[in-house]
């Protein structure tokens, strides 16, 4: 009797079902899709004065994602976006979610996109929400990168133009 019963928690000795039929998906459908379709992947010339570059990443579980944003100077409006994200699907999806948003928005619309909003968008599970918390840092560290790149360039360009009017 104990041999019976040990075999059955085991699942020895009876009729196997669809081994693919128990398997619970742990993900949504939106994260999937993005996983396996990203968008916008890729990179920029970081040097660009047109492009803000964030870099960020979580120690505890080895995610890094660089995005990166394309700024029209006349209207301050990003016009593409792109990243490159090394980690888990989730946050693969959080970052092709965030190129998605931020095109076509303004620079003071984009700080506002919130983790919550990235993750509620695509069901993320407690344990992930870290994934859309990068991506809200990588948004924010992107704008940040542009304005300093902005900043720095208007005050080297300040001196030439004191000199120009002497």
């Amino acid at each position: 009797m104990l041999r019976n019963c040990g075999r059955r928690i085991l699942g020895l000795g009876q009729e196997r079902t669809n081994p693919s039929a128990s398997i619970v998906r742990l993900y949504h459908e939106r994260v999937v899709d993005h996983y396996n379709n990203p968008r916008n992947v890729g990179s920029f010339d970081k040097n660009d004065p047109t492009v803000g570059t964030g870099l960020v990443g979580a120690p505890a579980c080895g995610d890094v994602m660089k995005l990166q944003i394309k700024v029209d100077e006349a209207s301050g409006k990003i016009v593409d976006a792109c990243f490159k994200t090394f980690g888990c699907g989730s946050a693969i999806a959080s970052s092709s979610v965030a190129t998605e948003w931020v095109k076509g928005k303004q620079m003071e619309e984009v700080v506002t996109i919130k983790n919550v909003e990235i993750a509620k968008h695509l069901s993320l599970p407690p344990v992930k929400l870290h994934c859309s918390m990068l991506a809200e840092d990588a948004i924010k560290a992107a704008v940040k990168d542009y304005e300093a790149k902005k900043a720095r360039l208007s005050a080297e360009s300040a001196p030439l133009e004191k000199a120009a009017d002497a």
